[in-house]
């Protein structure tokens, strides 16, 4: 079976009424496009668990699924959320104190991700990166964010919801 939209559209339904062998076929799909997805977006070693998350994600939401819509959009949106949260983890965890005994290692992974946000990012206009970095990223409130930035908090909103729009335009396109 070809893996266009219409057709994971239509699998999408079946596994949604019942259908075992559709739902299996939904989910191998889509882990062939989360891979192809995340590949170059994160570092090869999380892309795996990565992915399982993603696929777990889409079995805890496949009921918000709209037949009448197309399924890849729906996909993306998932994935995409999935990612950033990765990120978000990754860059907050990369801004914690270290402690003087822990052994140097690797941090590869932690400087792709950081730089993977600074990209997507930089793609935005100021106010709406800033916006996004304080309160999606560094978990500020809208009102903290407002304060810092100087930005009134209907601003904050509207730069948040821009940029993350502008953000996922950007990522369907890739």
């Amino acid at each position: 079976m070809r893996a266009d939209d219409a057709s994971l559209s239509a699998l999408m339904s079946k596994a949604q009424a019942g259908d075992r062998e559709a739902y299996r076929a939904v989910l191998e799909h889509s882990r062939d496009w989360l891979v192809r997805f995340y590949r170059g977006r994160i570092d090869p070693a999380g892309a795996d668990d990565l992915v399982q998350e993603t696929l777990m994600s889409i079995h805890a939401k496949r009921a918000t699924y709209d037949p009448s819509r197309p399924f890849l959009p729906w996909l993306a949106a998932i994935a995409r959320y999935r990612w950033v949260d990765r990120l978000r983890r990754t860059y907050r965890r990369s801004e914690t104190e270290l402690d003087e005994t822990l052994a140097e290692g690797d941090h590869e992974a932690d400087v792709v991700a950081r730089i993977s946000i600074d990209r997507m990012l930089a793609r935005l206009s100021e106010g709406q990166g800033e916006a996004i970095r304080l309160v999606k990223i560094e978990g500020l409130t809208i009102a903290e964010a407002s304060r810092r930035t100087g930005q009134s908090e209907s601003l904050v909103k509207v730069n948040i919801h821009r940029g993350l729009r502008k953000l996922a335009e950007h990522v369907e396109s890739e």
